[in-house]
């Protein structure tokens, strides 16, 4: 039984987006900044591939698990919106990073 799955170039993307959110993470810890927004998202770095993961092994042929996380969260699965909303938080988390960096190299306490 074989069911697709999303390309190589996709998940060394996805991979090393993980990789690098954990290492700026705890570097945000060491630093003391945005302490509660970095512990959240250690909390969601290490839960939500996890839950994805898990939540994808009954999909059935012919989805990918893109398509498959898409079409629970349509019809309202617990845990692809916990997904969801886990992913979208990390990519807020580097933006606000990214912004909080930038407005201290500003003022010059970086």
């Amino acid at each position: 039984m074989s069911t697709e799955t999303l390309p190589a170039w996709f998940w060394l993307i996805y991979y090393s987006f993980l990789l690098i959110t954990f290492g700026t993470v705890i570097y945000s810890l060491i630093r003391k900044r945005n302490i509660r927004m970095s512990i959240t998202g250690i909390v969601f770095l290490m839960t939500v591939p996890v839950i994805s993961l898990l939540g994808c092994i009954g999909r059935g042929e012919g989805q990918n698990e893109f398509e498959y996380i898409f079409a629970q969260f349509l019809q309202g699965a617990v845990w692809s919106i916990y997904v969801v909303i886990g992913y979208l938080f990390l990519i807020v988390w580097w933006f606000v990073s990214f912004f909080n960096n930038k407005n201290m190299k500003l003022q010059g306490k970086f």
